[in-house]
């Protein structure tokens, strides 16, 4: 669980409730915590180059944490997730993206695309949903699609919300992204919009939620974190439920 700027660890678990939701289905969640050092909003760098690459900067000390965890804890290799919200959502995609071969699926929450940005002007840029394509340069070598479900409130003022769909986009090309489903519903007193879309097998690979009235927030969460709306749909369950169809 990677956090957003101006978070901490213990903050953004209040906020998500992962840590009573991991006592009662019965799994391990970790909370690698910006150091202040290293960004003085505590932001995870997703937008500078040398931060969006495999075995090079904080990506490689999130990957050692996570390889870290499951030896000390014998968890299943199969089983093991990444998720974040806004730089943190950010930095999620990018460890999706450049390790493949650790995370079996990605949760953005009100984040950007891998590699959405390479220094802070085109950091801005994209925050602002003014870039329209993703530069498929910026795209590793051994790319490939990756399950991801993604949260955005269609009110964000920080991260726009172009950028969830272009999460989507990127995650599973055009030709893999299979049958689309568009569900309508209301949960705690927010609209939201659910498209999904299955694989080849029928089973759900890629999930887009639209939180109408949201803004820059974890959706469904508690009012004990920052950067929460305890309204909406619960996006802790909702990655959960779609965690657990994956393994690796």
């Amino acid at each position: 669980m990677l956090h957003g700027c101006h978070q901490t660890a213990d903050d953004f678990a209040a906020g998500t409730r992962m840590n009573q939701l991991a006592d009662q289905m019965g799994f391990i969640v970790a909370y690698p915590e910006q150091a202040a050092s290293a960004h003085p909003s505590r932001c995870w760098n997703w937008f500078h180059a040398a931060h969006q690459e495999r075995d090079e900067g904080e990506p490689s000390l999130i990957a050692g944490i996570t390889r870290e965890v499951i030896a000390r804890h014998h968890a299943d290799p199969r089983r093991v997730y990444v998720a974040g919200i806004s730089a943190g959502g950010a930095m999620a995609a990018i460890m999706g993206h450049t390790y493949p071969d650790l995370y079996a699926a990605v949760g953005i929450h009100s984040g950007l695309p891998y590699a959405a940005a390479r220094d802070a002007l085109s950091a801005l840029a994209a925050m602002r949903g003014l870039r329209g394509t993703l530069d498929p340069r910026y795209r590793p070598a051994f790319f490939r699609a990756i399950p991801t479900i993604v949260f955005h409130g269609d009110l964000d003022t920080t991260v726009h919300t172009r950028n969830s769909m272009q999460a989507i986009v990127q995650a599973s090309p055009a030709e893999d992204r299979g049958t689309e489903t568009v569900e309508k519903g209301e949960e705690n007193g927010r609209r939201y919009t659910r498209t999904s879309y299955k694989d080849g097998a029928g089973k759900t690979a890629l999930e887009h939620w639209l939180v109408h009235g949201g803004g820059h927030a974890w959706s469904g969460g508690s009012s004990n974190g920052s950067y929460v709306d305890p309204r909406g749909p619960d996006a802790s369950r909702a990655m959960l439920k779609f965690f657990l169809g994956f393994t690796r």
